[in-house]
């Protein structure tokens, strides 16, 4: 049976300060149904070739967000991607219908702790609580939004592990869909944006 067809998004940075993200980058790299596809090295100048992207992200079966977490939320990069990519009639509207059916997966680090991440802790909120422009996101374009990965205290993270992680991100790359978790996680509602609401000129 053939693979599904995996493209990951990935976007650091400081790429050459990354532990983590350069770890799951370079294993990722290995598997042969997965398209590591870096932003920051593709995209210096942060001039977005629009219609390959486009056509990279409806070719797959599976995108992924990668990257740490900045300000709780994505690298402006990332942002960006989403911006100009991610356009009306072609990810959502009336005729939006490219990513539609697809699962998208955060995969993401944090410099603070699992404890940061409480009510209790600094950011005063748990980590889901930062989610809900990702969810809608891909809500938003007929996407199923998985179970993210994340490795908290990324800056404290030891070898032993950083390396049972990239194990694990490895596995659920090998193995995806068939995560025993992905078996009750329903479909993404539908989400239909009123014609009236994004006019053609503002």
């Amino acid at each position: 049976m053939q693979k599904p067809d995996i493209l990951i998004l990935a976007a650091h940075p400081d790429f050459h300060l990354s532990r983590v993200n350069r770890a799951l980058m370079e294993a990722a790299a290995t598997l042969p149904h997965v398209r590591v596809h870096d932003l920051y090295a593709r995209y210096p100048d942060y001039l977005i070739d629009v219609p390959t992207e486009q056509r990279l992200a409806a070719a797959c079966d599976l995108v992924v967000w990668l990257h740490p977490m900045h300000w709780y939320g994505m690298p402006p990069l990332m942002k960006l991607w989403l911006d100009e990519v991610l356009t009306r009639d072609w990810a959502y509207g009336r005729t939006g219908r490219q990513l539609e059916g697809k699962d998208v997966w955060l995969v993401t680090s944090t410099g603070g702790t699992d404890a940061a991440y409480t009510p209790h802790g600094y950011n005063r909120h748990t980590f889901d609580a930062f989610l809900p422009p990702y969810r809608q996101t891909a809500a938003l374009c007929g996407m199923r939004f998985l179970p993210p990965l994340v490795l908290h205290g990324a800056h404290r993270a030891d070898d032993a592990a950083i390396h049972g992680h990239v194990a694990h991100w490895v596995d659920r790359l090998e193995h995806y869909p068939d995560w025993p978790e992905l078996a009750g996680l329903a479909e993404c509602p539908e989400c239909t944006v009123p014609p009236d609401d994004r006019p053609a000129e503002v």
